[in-house]
């Protein structure tokens, strides 16, 4: 364990967020070597060596939890409230194993949780993602993708994040960079222009296709997941659909891709397009590369109002639901839809079957 010193976080660098400049890092090591360079700075996450990570959950003490990690990097960076609090070298599933990408929730927590397959293994600080496998745990960090499809924290890390999260927070898995951007509002989800006027309907009438059921799942995790491809928008709690609608939509957004949107706690001095007696949320922005690294910038994020709109009393309703964490899914791709049946907070982008053993490591 290094001691306590000032380091300069030059974060910015490779998050595109200047969150964590002039802060105080402890930066455990994975080996004894690493203490001679005390006095050295720390400039980025290429500099961090295996077992190595920075850690300050003070610049940011409320709000949701997003974990987004790097498979190319091999690096693993912790948001509050959309705030850089942390950063940690990983080792994610070597070939044959590798570790899935998509936008998880954190299913289940064991803080002394041993491998069923894999001769009672431990897996300390375990936090399961999947339900057929995969997780995140302590272990060891060889500098390279080595797990059986898990991603392996340093045990400090794994520890201090395991304190920090709870069931329901948001875990990205992603092949490629991802920069958070903050954004007022999530654009799509307007059900007025950017001058507050009433999008026209369209024919047949959209109202009259969305359901809304909130009693269906009275309370839990809510995650919204819109599909362009689609052009619908359904809204799940606790992994149970309680509504959907379609988007009305003059014309679709020129956006490839996928983006997590987080709902944080502040708000903004504007009415929401939600409800325009209601102030707006903030949110955060998580672009998911990969698919298209050409077009990894989405005119929806850069574009304050788009040609979209929800029915004004489903958007009403969705409004209501919106609660510190909530995500929100863009994605140009069909939505898949859970069964009636699922119930339990399940993955956004995965339909395992809960009951299955955790297998991986």
């Amino acid at each position: 364990m290094l001691p306590h010193r000032p380091t300069t976080l030059m974060l910015a660098l490779a998050l595109a967020l200047p969150l964590l400049a002039h802060a105080a890092a402890t930066t455990p090591a994975a080996k004894p070597a690493a203490a001679t360079a005390g006095t050295a700075e720390v400039r980025g996450p290429t500099d961090l060596k295996p077992g190595e990570y920075l850690w300050h959950p003070e610049i940011s003490p409320t709000g949701p939890i997003v974990l987004v990690v790097s498979l190319d990097e091999q690096r693993a960076y912790v948001y509050r409230n959309g705030i850089a609090i942390g950063l940690t070298t990983i080792s994610s599933g070597k070939a044959g194993h590798e570790t899935p990408t998509g936008v998880f929730t954190i299913l289940q927590k064991d803080k002394d949780h041993r491998s069923n397959l894999y001769n009672s293994a431990p897996m300390p600080y375990m936090q399961r993602l999947t339900w057929d496998g995969i997780a995140l745990h302590g272990g060891s960090l060889p500098g390279h993708p080595a797990s059986h499809g898990c991603v392996r924290l340093p045990q400090a890390f794994a520890q201090k994040l395991f304190s920090e999260t709870q069931r329901g927070d948001t875990v990205v898995v992603a092949d490629a960079k991802s920069s958070p951007m903050t954004l007022a509002y999530p654009s799509v989800l307007a059900p007025v222009n950017a001058r507050g006027q009433a999008l026209p309907e369209t024919e047949g009438g959209a109202s009259a296709q969305a359901w809304w059921n909130d009693s269906a799942a009275p309370a839990g995790q809510v995650g919204i997941l819109v599909s362009l491809h689609d052009q619908r928008l359904y809204v799940l709690r606790d992994g149970v659909m309680i509504g959907e609608s379609p988007l009305k939509a003059d014309a679709l957004p020129a956006f490839q891709g996928t983006t997590l949107f987080v709902m944080g706690q502040g708000y903004s001095d504007t009415p929401s397009p939600l409800d325009v007696n209601q102030r707006l949320h903030q949110w955060t922005a998580y672009p998911l590369l990969g698919q298209d690294r050409a077009q990894a910038t989405p005119d929806l994020l850069a574009t304050p109002s788009l040609p979209m709109a929800l029915p004004a009393e489903f958007a009403r309703q969705l409004y209501r639901v919106l609660v510190p964490g909530t995500t929100l899914l863009v994605t140009s791709l069909p939505a898949v839809r859970p069964s009636p049946a699922e119930s339990g907070m399940q993955p956004v982008l995965e339909s395992e079957p809960p009951g299955s053993t955790l297998k991986g490591n």
